[in-house]
């Protein structure tokens, strides 16, 4: 099969997947919608892999990384989301108090990308010291 390239993909797509990602459709709409789109070479499971962050194929630093302590921590937010979850990493091989640097996610929440931001800036403060 062909490589999907942007210049194949009309803008009212592009238009779509941000309506979806902005929660203004939900996913059934966005596949139902994103079928109109689907011509030629082009069906719905291809255009929605292009579209599609890879997450986990895009991963640096694996989630049971020996060098790192990581952990899911939840903590309030009243005026906000209610109960926000969030991961703390940590170096293993540290003995003395270090500061932390704080990643904070996108609008869509913590996913894989943003746990692989927070282990790289753990092991990137860590190297600094």
């Amino acid at each position: 099969m062909k490589e999907i390239k942007k210049e194949d993909v009309k803008q009212e797509v592009f238009d779509l997947y941000d309506d979806y990602a902005h929660n203004r459709v939900d996913r059934r709409e966005f596949v139902q919608k994103l079928s109109a789109y689907a011509v030629g070479g082009l069906t719905v499971t291809s255009l929605m892999s292009f579209l599609m962050p890879d997450y986990k194929g895009a991963v640096q630093i694996k989630a049971d990384d020996p060098r790192l302590k990581s952990e899911y921590v939840t903590y309030p937010s009243p005026k906000g989301g209610g109960t926000i979850k969030a991961l703390l990493s940590v170096p293993t091989n540290g003995k003395k108090k270090r500061g932390g640097i704080v990643v904070i996610h996108e609008n869509r929440g913590l996913n894989p990308h943003i746990e692989d931001v927070a282990r790289r800036a753990a092991l990137g403060w860590h190297r600094m010291r």
